[in-house]
């Protein structure tokens, strides 16, 4: 009972939490201080990765006396539209903006495609800027602009990728020394590995068409099962949305699959040794999603210590403003989970009632998902909603139910230390 009060409690707290703190701002514009020589000046912050927003910023502009940074980023410039990526910059030196690199240095040469991607932030101030001027943009919140990845030549890999080769890699390990533990043959691993692998991958992107963007099965089919895009020409994109809940689904098949065909033990079992990676796993994911700047929180005040600005995040999240980076909530959380979970399985007989560790599991994962949700937006189009939960809410409300009645009838699948190493 105490701990359904908590529940209570902690749902007000989250939904006090976000209508005093969700900010709006007018215009996508956010405040800032540029120093230039010592000398503070009030700026206006603006960031888009939608070049046509981009190209018709300097027409809003109604205060001539009010100084601007635009944060420009790759996707203004691609390659394959360099032509009107100059062409805008172009728009903005007519208008009297300045451009720097990366460091707030002065870019005096013309734009070529060369250098197009080192134009960093478009400044138009009172007074210009010299190149012997000492530059630094001051603001309440940080800014998270991070490179796409680590660029190996002509090859870049990307953190997003890295994550997830992160989170099979060090769950392998980790499954690894569990079988150890439990004297199980270590054959039975690779063809887990490999149907998780598939399951996960599988599952999570079917599971965010069909939740979130439907319609790519009309509208581009085939990147609904390749990383690519046949819209406006082949293009290589990688999965550019998966869901969690998709991939959960799509694990619980494949993992009875294992259980009954491969390793020949009750499910739970696999599901409660799984739980523990899974966990980890996800934090990985999250961590992925925030290299990408994607999967963003709600508009945050600017002087909340958790505010970030995300100039490379997608249009389809709204305007590019400080926002709550749920993706480290959720992270954070994932791991804190994982840390509890290898704490019962190594220290508790927890492990020998087959599905225990997995209730617990599916309840604070889905938990976590379920709170993060007040403070992060939409992915995509909402299309279950119900009394005001969104549709991410809705679908963890089952999955933590079924996590409660798993820990339940898990009394009934008691086992031995001598039963647990079978069958081999």
């Amino acid at each position: 009972m105490n701990t359904f009060f908590f529940r209570i409690y902690f749902v007000l707290f989250a939904l006090i939490t976000q209508c005093l703190f969700a900010q709006e701002y007018p215009g996508g514009l956010s405040d800032g201080t540029l120093d230039i020589n010592g000398n503070n000046i009030p700026v206006k912050i603006y960031s888009t990765t939608e070049m046509g927003d981009l190209t018709a910023f300097p027409d809003r502009e109604s205060d001539k006396n009010q100084s601007f940074v635009v944060i420009l980023n790759e996707s203004n410039f691609e390659p394959e539209y360099y032509n009107y990526g100059a062409s805008t910059l172009a728009k903005y030196k007519d208008s009297k903006y300045q451009f720097f690199d990366k460091n707030f240095k002065l870019i005096d040469t013309s734009v070529n495609r060369d250098n197009i991607s080192k134009f960093k932030y478009a400044v138009k101030s009172v007074k210009p800027i010299t190149d012997s001027d000492k530059v630094e943009l001051k603001t309440p919140f940080k800014i998270w602009d991070p490179s796409k990845g680590i660029h190996i030549g002509s090859f870049t890999l990307h953190f997003y990728s890295l994550m997830f080769v992160f989170a099979f890699g060090f769950g392998y390990v980790l499954m690894t020394r569990i079988f150890k533990i439990d004297n199980v043959n270590q054959k039975y691993l690779e063809p887990l590995f490999t149907w998780t692998l598939i399951g996960t991958i599988l599952g999570a992107r079917l599971g965010h068409v069909i939740f979130y963007q439907p319609e790519l099965f009309k509208e581009d089919f085939w990147s609904v099962f390749l990383p690519i895009s046949t819209k406006n020409g082949l293009k290589f994109t990688g999965f550019s949305g998966l869901a969690s809940h998709g991939a959960t689904i799509a694990l619980i098949f494949t993992t009875l699959y294992y259980s009954f065909k491969v390793i020949r033990k009750n499910p739970f079992w696999v599901y409660d040794r799984l739980g523990i990676v899974v966990a980890l796993g996800g934090a990985f994911v999250r961590m992925g999603n925030f290299f990408n700047s994607e999967i963003v929180g709600k508009p945050a005040d600017p002087n909340s210590p958790f505010a970030l600005l995300f100039p490379q995040q997608s249009s389809e999240y709204g305007l590019t403003v400080p926002r709550y980076p749920s993706q480290l909530f959720e992270a954070v959380g994932y791991v804190l989970l994982f840390i509890l979970l290898w704490i019962l399985y190594r220290k508790t007989d927890k492990k020998y009632q087959q599905g225990w560790l997995f209730g617990l599991f599916f309840i604070i994962l889905w938990a976590i998902r379920f709170f993060v949700e007040f403070l992060k937006e939409p992915q995509g189009d909402e299309f279950i909603q119900i009394g005001g939960l969104n549709t991410g809410q809705v679908l963890s409300i089952p999955f933590m139910i079924a996590g409660v009645v798993i820990m339940i009838v898990s009394k009934k699948f008691k086992i031995t230390p001598e039963e647990n190493a079978k069958p081999e």
